[in-house]
């Protein structure tokens, strides 16, 4: 009987044992925050330049982790960068180039392996908090792509039957917008409210940052990933009651004082729970600023066109991410890095099993902790989609940009004021050459100077339509992958 006791004994001991150390593995892995910021530009905040609104909780982010100033989103619109950021592949392999209307019939495929389905088979609590924008209805929301928790809207904010003084219904039958639904507001897999007007508007960025630090609080003790897709600042432009007239900027500097202030609860409330070291927090944006509204329309920090447009202005965004003890402090890095290289960098700092499926992005963890100093990408397609057709409208090569023939909407010559829009021109553009590192702004074409290397980039270029094809040349891609359909 002795004998017995001391053998039930020794397999609690071991199960104990076992328990214990499932819980410390559990607790070593690290927690994940994105915060993804919708049109905000590469000039909107003041480690990026900015001068007319202080943002400190984005000064002290930069401070305490690496800023980079050549982060690229694979397409510069809203779907699309979406797309290539939960699942680290360009958006039109996977059918999700351009942005999703409520006429829309396709979404993000549940096949697809996402940020949150990778880190919950590794025993995360997932959630979103925010702008989906990959799917409109039902089961083409986030708890059918990884996500345990879901509260939010479907797509951006100024798809609603509203004109932009954000009370006034659209009448006019040839208006897109008057056969829009009013905006829902989802919490999980069901509409539990609309977001009726404007002041509606105004309460979103502080409601997700609520969500946000409860979910924080809740999941304190196990893993979990938190993707906080802020809506604003998007057009129509709302902040709250306490944010309002309070920077230099008007309006839209006090949008960018309240998404600075989310930021600082997050950080702070990290380290009053003790997660602060355990924790990687990445911010970016989603493309560039949407110029066209002016004063309402953000800051491409020098940088040529905006959103839409496959300049400069309109890909490169800023980019912060925080990880204290693996990754230095106060670094800036002007090296190349894609929001495709998001996934597989939190797949490797979670000791995550990467997609089955093929994907573009690339682990720059061993870059970012200073193990290698070798600069994992070289190259970048950038593709600009209208609906189901991609064109390839230029090519990256380390420092150097070969802008492709193609016709584009610039924001040249009209720009609106006070939430009103200006006009866009159309404009073509035929074989121009950057030399990004002395100029970013893309204002020097040096074709004729480097015959050879427009060359190389024209072979690169060709490599790419074989893989992912380009409409503009009508060659379909080989190696693309279909959208949900419904």
């Amino acid at each position: 009987m002795k004998h017995l006791s001391y053998f039930i004994l020794l397999i609690m001991l071991g199960t104990f044992i076992q328990c214990a150390s499932t819980q410390e593995v559990d607790q070593a892995k690290p927690n994940v925050i994105l915060l993804y910021i919708d049109d905000m530009g590469y000039g909107d905040l003041e480690p990026y330049g900015q001068t007319g609104v202080e943002t400190p909780n984005f000064n002290k982010l930069a401070a305490e982790g690496i800023r980079f100033t050549n982060f690229e989103v694979a397409q510069p619109i809203c779907t699309a960068s979406r797309a290539a950021l939960l699942t680290g592949t360009y958006p039109n392999r996977i059918g999700m180039g351009g942005v999703l209307l409520p006429a829309s019939r396709r979404a993000l495929n549940p096949d697809e392996t996402t940020i949150a389905s990778m880190l919950k088979e590794n025993n995360y609590a997932t959630a979103i908090f925010g702008k989906w924008h990959l799917g409109n209805k039902p089961p083409y929301w986030p708890l059918n792509y990884g996500f345990d928790e879901f509260f939010g809207i479907p797509y951006s904010h100024d798809i609603w039957p509203l004109y932009p003084d954000g009370y006034t219904r659209v009448t006019n039958k040839a208006d897109i917008r008057s056969s829009w639904p009013p905006l829902p507001l989802i919490e999980g897999n069901k509409i539990t409210d609309t977001v009726r007007n404007i002041d509606d508007t105004a309460k979103l960025t502080t409601v997700l940052t609520e969500r946000t630090l409860e979910y924080i609080d809740k999941n304190r003790n196990n893993p979990f990933f938190i993707y906080l897709a802020h809506p604003l600042p998007h057009v129509p432009l709302a902040v709250s009651d306490k944010f309002k007239d309070k920077s230099r900027m008007g309006l839209y500097g006090d949008v960018v004082k309240e998404l600075d202030w989310s930021l600082g609860k997050i950080m702070e409330h990290l380290k009053e729970l003790n997660l602060d070291e355990n924790t990687i927090l990445i911010v970016a944006s989603d493309n560039g600023p949407w110029l066209k509204f002016g004063n309402h329309g953000g800051s491409s920090g020098g940088l040529r066109e905006g959103k839409s447009t496959t300049f400069e202005g309109g890909n490169r965004v800023p980019f912060f991410m925080k990880w204290k003890n693996h990754i230095p402090a106060g670094e800036v890095n002007g090296q190349l890095m894609t929001n495709m290289d998001v996934l597989p960098t939190i797949a490797a700092a979670t000791h995550s099993k990467l997609p089955s499926k093929r994907i573009d992005g690339i682990n720059y963890l061993p870059f970012l902790t200073g193990e290698t100093p070798t600069v994992p990408r070289d190259i970048m397609y950038y593709y600009f989609s209208y609906g189901e057709n991609s064109e390839l409208q230029a090519i990256r090569y380390k420092k150097w940009k070969l802008v492709l023939p193609h016709t584009y909407d610039s924001y040249e010559g009209s720009m609106g004021k006070d939430g009103k829009s200006g006009k866009t021109t159309k404009k073509s553009i035929q074989y121009e050459l950057y030399d990004l590192s002395h100029d970013p702004g893309e204002n020097y074409d040096i074709s004729k100077l480097y015959p050879e290397m427009i060359e190389k980039l024209k072979q690169i270029a060709e490599e790419s339509r074989s893989d992912l094809g380009d409409s503009n040349h009508k060659i379909k891609p080989t190696n693309a992958r279909e959208p949900a359909r419904y």
